[in-house]
This record gives structure tokens, C-alpha cells and sequence, in this order.
């Protein structure tokens, strides 16, 4: 594997919220970042993806079969780090260990590239499919911050399923990879953490067991509450699951806390934000807004993509509301969303260490609402 360079600092960074909802399509520049490690800038003429573990077939695959080789697959999903919201958690409920994302560690994007479950049938899979059994992917490209590779794994029943629509993304939103996004291959896991969609992938393992990884064993786990410190925290990281599938959500892009809104003499805003099925309940069917504090519930119009070709289930929507406010300080409007399953919402979600997963109430609060002509 050829490195044409190497930015050796991690990239975390998120954008403007209100940005983020202007735009069904998170486009590059828009998507968030989140690295454990340097970006590495890789010659995809001389990459290669190995496949192996418990297989018939050892694959050593370059660019162009995993282009030209297996049927190309479209997908329009979310991608969303597992500590998205996870400055609500520190400042609602309690301090949390972690990078202090807001509301906008997640991106909506067109992907394309060949279904892992091809790439496996090609291998020919020799474990049952049992519940124990993963597929584990890695990135060796350099040393990351708590380990030597950056690694991941997913359950191989989920990655053979051909609706769960796992794939090799060798294009985003058209293009190929950006490098920041994993160029020139990486995984996309349609509505599981983004800590598993590991970029600049070179190796595939099937196993009887998960991923070994930092990543995987001592972090993105919703521990429980008596876990309130690194040293508490050791007896349960081998007893909790790897967080995989993410809750539904909704967030509020527009207002923000602490902005100052005019209103006319009818009181009314709009309203703007995104919402997010879970796991693999999508779509996202329904999004009500409250400005008093949830005594009661308007529904907000839902914003769909125009290309009805490529299914919906695994992306976010966008969503618009007229909010009616009293003039004063300290307003507040909130929002929830319900899936295609039934999943609702919850008004708080529980306190955990690392601050993952974090899926209350969206919340724009102490929002001062003066009229328009003063």
C-alpha cells in the first residue's frame, strides 16, 4: 500500500447546524469529521482490500474489482457519530467523557459501491450464522490514538442480509471518496454508529467473535450509570455490548438556544431541523415541535429527496414548522420524532460515560422573542 502523504493530526470537527438542515444531501464540505487518527492519502492504483478469517476464499481485491467486479449499489443513508449530541448530555444531565460534539456530528449522503454480502458470497462464508459471528474490518494505515489500527465490526447476519444494504462505498453523493471520507474505499453501515463505517479499509475478517479493537472493546458503549469515572468504569467493558444501532431522533437546526427571534403580530416562526429513524425502523414518519414545554404537539411537514428510486429507510428527513412564541426571554420549543416501527422519542435519555448515543428531546431553549418592528 503507497501513501502519496500523510496528515498526521486527528480531524474532528463539525458544521453549523443551520447549515446542516439546508440541505438534504450533506455535501463534502458540510459532512462532519471524526478521526482517532492522521488522514493517510492513499494510490488506490496499488490498494488492496484483503478478505479472510473463517472463508473458503481469501480475496486480495483492488480498487478496480471492487469496482468493475461486483454489481455497484446505491444507497442514501446517514452517517452519524456515535457522540453526536453529546454536549446536551454533559450540560443537561452530567460531565461525560469525550470530543464535545453539538447537534451536527452526522451527515445524510448518496453512497455507491458493491454490497458487502457479495464480496462474502465471493469469499464463501464457512461459519453458521450464528449469533456470535462478526465481520470485522480494519484500517492499518498508521497508528491511531488508543491502538495500533483503527478497527470495527458489525454481526456477519447483518452484513448478509441484502436489505440492510451494507456496502464498499467507492463514491459519495456521486464522486469518488473524498479523502477525509475515506478514500478510496470505506464501509457504510446504514443506521449503526458511525465508529463501525471504518475508512481507508484494507482488511475484512469473518470471525466467531468482535472486532479486538480499542474502538470496539473500550469505547462507543452506553454503560450504566455506577460507571461515573475511567476507574469505575473498567469492570464493565468487557460485560456491555458495542453500541451498534442508533435511536431515533431530532434535533432542531433553526432557531438555536440562544438566538433572538422577531415575530410578527401573529407570533409565528418557522421552525427547522432533522430527524433520524433507529436502527433499522426507518423511515422517520412523523415529527411533532412544542413551544409549551409538551402540555401540546403540532406536527411538522416532512421534507423528502425527489429521486423515489433509492429507498428512503436508512436516511434522515428534513422537517418545517410554524412555531407560535409569546414575546419574552427564556422561550424554549422542542421536538420529537416516531419512526415507521413506532419508536418514539424519549423526552431524556440516560446518562452514560462516554456520552453516546444521547437521543432526548431536540431543544432550541433561552430564546428571546422580540417583534419585528420595535
Amino acid at each position: 500500500m503507497n501513501y502519496l502523504e500523510q496528515d498526521d493530526e486527528p480531524l474532528n470537527r463539525e458544521p453549523p447546524v443551520s447549515k446542516l438542515v439546508s440541505s438534504f444531501i450533506t455535501e463534502e464540505k458540510e459532512g462532519y469529521d471524526r478521526n482517532h487518527g492522521g488522514i493517510p492519502h492513499i494510490d488506490a492504483s496499488k490498494h488492496r482490500v484483503r478478505v479472510d478469517g473463517a472463508v473458503q476464499n481469501v480475496l486480495d481485491l483492488s480498487v478496480d474489482q471492487l469496482r468493475n467486479d461486483f454489481k455497484q449499489h446505491d444507497v442514501v443513508c446517514v452517517l452519524q457519530c456515535a457522540g453526536n449530541r453529546r454536549h446536551t448530555m454533559r450540560t443537561r444531565l452530567d460531565e461525560v467523557q469525550g470530543i464535545d460534539w453539538g447537534d451536527a456530528a452526522v451527515m445524510n449522503c448518496k453512497w455507491r459501491g458493491p454490497r458487502l454480502r457479495d464480496i462474502l458470497e465471493k469469499a464463501v462464508v464457512q461459519v453458521d450464522n450464528s449469533e456470535d459471528a462478526h465481520v470485522a474490518f480494519a484500517c492499518s494505515t498508521q497508528q491511531c490514538q488508543e491502538d495500533d489500527y483503527y478497527g470495527g465490526s458489525i454481526k456477519l447476519d447483518r452484513a448478509l442480509r441484502e436489505d440492510a444494504d451494507v456496502i464498499l462505498a467507492l463514491e459519495m453523493n456521486g464522486k469518488p471518496l473524498p479523502v477525509n471520507h475515506g478514500y478510496p474505499v470505506r464501509v457504510v453501515t446504514p443506521a449503526i454508529a458511525g465508529a463501525r463505517a471504518v475508512k481507508w479499509l484494507d482488511h475484512i475478517t469473518v470471525q466467531l467473535e468482535e472486532s479486538s479493537n480499542f474502538y470496539q472493546q473500550h469505547d462507543y458503549k452506553v454503560l450504566p450509570p455506577e460507571a461515573k469515572d475511567s476507574e469505575s468504569a473498567e469492570p464493565f467493558w468487557d460485560k456491555v455490548p458495542a453500541l451498534q444501532e442508533m435511536p431515533v431522533n431530532s434535533v432542531i437546526g433553526v432557531p438555536q438556544t440562544g438566538d433572538t427571534v422577531t415575530v410578527g403580530d401573529d407570533g409565528v416562526i418557522i421552525a427547522k431541523g432533522y430527524a433520524l429513524p433507529s436502527g433499522d425502523d426507518g423511515p422517520v414518519t412523523r415529527v411533532e415541535v412544542s413551544s409549551d414545554d409538551g402540555a401540546t404537539w403540532t406536527d411538522a411537514q416532512l421534507i423528502h429527496r425527489a429521486d423515489e428510486n433509492v429507498s428512503s429507510k436508512w436516511s434522515w428527513v428534513l422537517w418545517r414548522c410554524e412555531v407560535k412564541l409569546t414575546l419574552g426571554e427564556g422561550r424554549r420549543i422542542l421536538s420529537r420524532a416516531t419512526d415507521a416501527k413506532g419508536n418514539v422519542q424519549e423526552t431524556q435519555s440516560q446518562w452514560n460515560l462516554r456520552g453516546v448515543a444521547y437521543s432526548g428531546y431536540g431543544e432550541a431553549r433561552d430564546l428571546a422573542v422580540v417583534p419585528e418592528h420595535r
